[in-house]
């Protein structure tokens, strides 16, 4: 006779850990950002979270298949984040900007984190309702789903992307970091004007500007760009 089976819920612990905290995914993934943000992705490991918690590391497998999973519910978390507290108003650009710095935003406030999810494609409910938002914006726009796609597509992956290159650079140590933005000031502003003509005319803006993100200019740039082609669509 085969064995009847165990719904999920029944599956999960409901008895305190050690520690005294009744296990949960969003608790597991919580946990997991702190000790991303305190340790790095190095640091991160079933053992080791298990015993953040007070829990035997298998105990983790009743909520996830493995590290991978718990990546990927991570990436969803941070997803979430950004959504929380944003709405669509009806003024398609205003809308993408917002939750592209949203994005950006959510991601940069964990930037372990974000290192290790950026690149990964969740399939989660809240990963799924972004998507499903910024495709029914731009479609209500009046931009035919070619374009929608198009457009949906680069203001993904440009809000990601830059989340990856700019928690990269804040997830090295601070002598790393501290080493890196010097280079503007200690290298390049130093460099003949002979040889380098360009950099030497522009080093002052160089060194005030190569610092920040880049982000909110290419998001506009982004932006810009789509709403030159609906007026041509609309023109045409």
């Amino acid at each position: 006779m085969a064995k009847p089976v165990v719904p999920e819920d029944a599956r999960r612990r409901r008895r305190p850990t050690r520690r005294g905290v009744v296990l949960s995914e969003r608790l597991i993934v919580e946990t997991a950002l702190r000790m991303l943000r305190e340790h790095g992705s190095a640091g991160l490991s079933a053992r080791r979270l298990g015993a953040a918690l007070g829990a035997d590391p298998s105990t983790l497998y009743r909520y996830f298949d493995g590290m991978d999973a718990l990546t990927l519910a991570i990436g969803e978390e941070l997803i979430g984040r950004a959504l929380d507290g944003w709405a669509v108003t009806g003024q398609w650009r205003h809308d993408l900007r917002e939750l592209g710095l949203r994005i950006h935003g959510a991601y940069l406030s964990h930037p372990q984190a974000a290192v290790l999810t950026a690149g990964r494609v969740t399939g989660r409910p809240r990963e799924i309702a972004a998507d499903e938002a910024v495709l029914g914006i731009l479609r209500t726009a009046g931009f035919p789903d070619p374009e929608a796609v198009l457009i949906y597509h680069a203001f993904i992956d440009q809000s990601l992307a830059f989340a990856a290159l700019d928690a990269g650079a804040l997830a090295l140590s601070e002598p790393s970091r501290t080493s890196d933005e010097g280079q503007w000031e200690s290298t390049y502003a130093r460099l003949p004007a002979d040889e380098y003509p360009h950099i030497s005319a522009t080093r002052r803006l160089l060194a005030a500007r190569m610092n920040h993100s880049a982000y909110p200019v290419a998001l506009d740039m982004l932006l810009a760009s789509a709403e030159s082609r609906l007026q041509a669509l609309r023109a045409g």
